[in-house]
């Protein structure tokens, strides 16, 4: 959490975020009503645990929701000096 972010989507926003904490409640619904029976214990064999990110980003400026991880390499990619950007010779 303690990278450069630069937003992937306007470009220009380098400061104002939102970070967005995924807590996961695995629970078994009733399928007539929608109804919550049970939260499900994490160890349950018909339950697949949850492999997503943990935390996503939002842009404080545009709104786009994305992963941290692209916030990241987004800043990188544009904090690296461009290669051949030597003036032309006449």
């Amino acid at each position: 959490m303690d990278e450069k972010y630069l937003c992937p989507a306007c470009g220009t926003n380098r400061s104002r975020f939102n970070l967005i904490e995924q807590v996961v409640t695995p629970v078994r619904k009733d399928p007539t009503n929608g109804a919550i029976v049970e939260q499900v214990a994490s160890g349950d064999p018909f339950q697949v645990p949850y492999r997503g990110e943990s935390l996503r980003v939002q842009c404080g400026v545009c709104g786009v929701v994305e992963a941290e991880e692209r916030f990241i390499k987004t800043a990188q990619r544009n904090s690296q000096p461009l290669a051949n950007q030597s003036a032309p010779t006449p």
